[in-house]
């Protein structure tokens, strides 16, 4: 099966470019060009556990990430991540809704300060994921992002060697926070 803009010629996918316009109220208008098939051709050194759809499922950012009340935050990504996602009503954190019940974020302000945030994805790293998934491509961009989420690993890695597989109760804002970073930390 082919995802959106795909077309099968003589055995050869042919990816037909997708504009994407933001409504995000963080980030209106913005447009951005889909070159790659939805949740493939990613840089061999970026392996994440987790698809959009399966993140926003398990419960990050407490439901809070993206306000699913209709301001457009999510009126670029397929609906269908969307169906069975943790969100909160009234768009503020929720920690009920995260997977492990605990906070394992910092706040945008913190983000800009540390520098982590880009033009492109006002959002962070997880619109810059959700964005490449969909097949978007900034080289310079994608290769910095890479590179935070595999020095991430460290937390997967320091989870695998101090608990118990499975031990939910071990490390749960740790776990959580992999979560954010599409690793699935409910198997570790």
């Amino acid at each position: 099966m082919l995802g959106e803009g795909a077309a099968m010629r003589r055995g050869i996918v042919i990816v037909m470019a997708r504009r994407i316009i933001s409504h995000d109220p963080l980030q209106r208008g913005y447009m951005y060009v889909c070159r790659e098939p939805i949740g493939r051709h990613f840089d061999a050194r970026f392996t994440p556990h987790l698809t959009p759809k399966e993140m926003l499922a398990l419960g990050v950012f407490g439901g809070s990430y993206f306000n699913c009340d209709g301001d457009g935050a999510t009126d670029e990504y397929p609906k269908t991540w969307f169906t069975k996602a943790k969100h909160s009503s009234d768009g503020r954190e929720d920690l009920k809704l995260n997977f492990f019940g605990v906070s394992a974020s910092q706040s945008r302000d913190v983000w800009r300060q540390k520098g982590w945030i880009a033009a492109e994805d006002p959002r962070g790293w997880v619109q810059w994921y959700f964005r490449y998934y969909l097949g978007r491509r900034i080289p310079e961009e994608d290769e910095r992002q890479i590179q935070r989420w595999a020095a991430f690993r460290r937390h997967a890695t320091a989870l695998v060697h101090n608990c118990a597989r499975r031990d939910y109760a071990c490390r749960p804002r740790q776990r959580q926070a992999l979560l954010h970073w599409a690793y699935d930390s409910t198997n570790m």
